[in-house]
């Protein structure tokens, strides 16, 4: 992996753990500077000591434009502008359409959906400038079939879905790439809500084409692939991360849920 992103700056947000936290470690292993980018911020300031002299913290509500542009500013003064965005952070919030409160829902599509148009719509100009970008939204297998139980998170993840596509056919001409990762069950903090060990948790992808919950790495891995130059004539692609998940009835991650597919 080293050198596929030498040189390049990186912002990965929800990074102080999970997903996000691995995404910057490997793209910090293939050469590229990474801001680690979050609101959990001793844990976020503990994930960028790890990585070392190619990682920094900023603290950044994703919802909030102005976090986004004090983030921007400070990255172009420690490094320059940056080359790279992976829409990472992102929040469940488990209940059905019909308990629904507005506020949760709102909240839900703030952080995931409006987070993520916000960060495009501040960090695009600057790749523009520099003629060239790549941009990664972290979207869900549930944006492909829908997931019982998660109304909020799964309607944020289809509308992260369409901005994707027309975000990929706004900048694409400009020299941005803009992709999308539909990772299936991935075993993180906000993945495994129920706590269990990963050996315990694959009791849930009995039936799958892969009968396990998948690694945070995994999902990285294709981000790197995504923001390298392997994938230079990738825009708007769809790229799901779940194990065979979306391919057929399976057993749904939340317990409780009916053993169909929504």
């Amino acid at each position: 992996m080293t050198g596929k992103l030498e040189g390049r700056i990186a912002v990965v947000t929800g990074a102080a753990r999970g997903q996000g936290e691995a995404t910057a470690r490997i793209f910090a292993e293939a050469g590229a500077r990474v801001v680690l980018a979050d609101v959990l911020e001793e844990d976020g300031r503990k994930a960028a000591g790890r990585i070392g002299d190619g990682a920094m913290f900023r603290k950044l509500d994703v919802s909030d434009e102005g976090s986004w542009n004090a983030l921007l500013e400070a990255t172009r003064t420690e490094w320059g502008t940056p080359d790279i965005l992976i829409n990472n952070a992102g929040i469940v919030h488990p209940v059905d359409a019909l308990n629904l409160e507005k506020a949760d829902f709102e909240r839900v599509l703030g952080i995931n959906l409006i987070g993520s148009w916000l960060g495009i719509k501040v960090l695009a100009p600057g790749m523009i400038e520099k003629g060239k970008g790549a941009i990664v939204n972290i979207c869900s297998s549930s944006a492909l079939i829908g997931m019982n139980g998660l109304t909020a998170y799964a309607s944020s993840k289809w509308a992260l879905r369409g901005l994707t596509k027309n975000v990929a056919m706004e900048l694409g001409y400009r020299g941005v790439r803009v992709n999308a990762i539909f990772p299936g069950g991935i075993n993180t903090p906000m993945g495994n809500i129920t706590e269990e060990p990963a050996e315990e948790l694959n009791k849930y992808y009995v039936g799958q084409t892969i009968q396990r919950i998948g690694e945070p790495e995994e999902v990285a891995r294709t981000s790197l692939f995504l923001c390298s130059d392997d994938a230079s004539y990738l825009a708007g692609a769809e790229i799901a991360v779940d194990g065979g998940q979306t391919l057929g009835p399976y057993t749904p991650f939340l317990p409780g849920a009916p053993n169909s597919v929504v």
